[in-house]
């Protein structure tokens, strides 16, 4: 079975759990999704159960949820279409980086494998998209997520941004009012945290700002 005769339920399913462990060691559970997805864990459960008895994910009862050699793929598979058209979102269509994550999720669902391949092609084969996420490859190999949390980095070192966290469309207009986006050069100057402030530095508009802890929690950096 291809992952385009899954159910566009089933799709979101996998890609959720999936996600859930890019950035993070720690598996979902029925209850997280539940949350996220606004449901009742009773519906979850259900679609979980029909995702095992496809042989697509393995759960215990009460514990997190595994997906097998063939969710993942489907998982990965669905991750791609997802970044790709977020990318050609912005890039060709000229959408914000803060609008084209639900427009992204409706469309992951339509496009055929030929039409993933085409826009690929178009954009040169991207290796990230507008956010910072990698794109996984035609043949599923995706690169090894770089960068840790701004919130945990020591001050005094060159840094680059990496990855923004797209869970929230107001903070990314709010970044982008700061110009802070991928590739952004900073360097963390104190943190303080009975203030809950994190001070950055832009080297390149010689500018210091103030960020709360959500925001640092949003934005990955590597050293420059």
């Amino acid at each position: 079975m291809s992952v385009s005769e899954l159910s566009s339920a089933a799709q979101d399913y996998l890609k959720m759990i999936w996600s859930a462990t890019e950035w993070s060691a720690t598996p979902i559970t029925v209850g997280a999704m539940a949350e996220r997805m606004g449901v009742k864990p009773s519906t979850v459960s259900d679609g979980i159960r029909r995702l095992a008895k496809q042989g697509l994910v393995t759960h215990a009862p009460y514990g997190s949820i595994e997906l097998t050699r063939t969710g993942n793929d489907h998982a990965v598979e669905m991750v791609r279409r997802h970044r790709l058209l977020e990318t050609f979102l912005v890039k060709v269509l000229g959408y914000g980086w803060d609008e084209v994550h639900d427009e992204a999720e409706i469309l992951e669902h339509a496009v055929s494998a030929t039409m993933i391949t085409r826009i690929d092609e178009l954009l040169g084969h991207p290796v990230r998209d507008p956010h910072g996420d990698p794109i996984p490859s035609p043949d599923g190999q995706l690169r090894p997520p770089q960068g840790v949390r701004l919130a945990a980095v020591d001050p005094d070192r060159p840094l680059t941004i990496t990855r923004i966290s797209d869970a929230d469309p107001d903070m990314l207009r709010y970044f982008t009012e700061l110009g802070l986006a991928p590739d952004t050069r900073l360097t963390v100057l104190a943190h303080r945290p009975y203030a809950d402030v994190t001070t950055i530095r832009l080297p390149d508009r010689d500018l210091d700002i103030d960020l709360g802890p959500s925001a640092a929690e949003s934005i990955w950096v590597i050293a420059s």
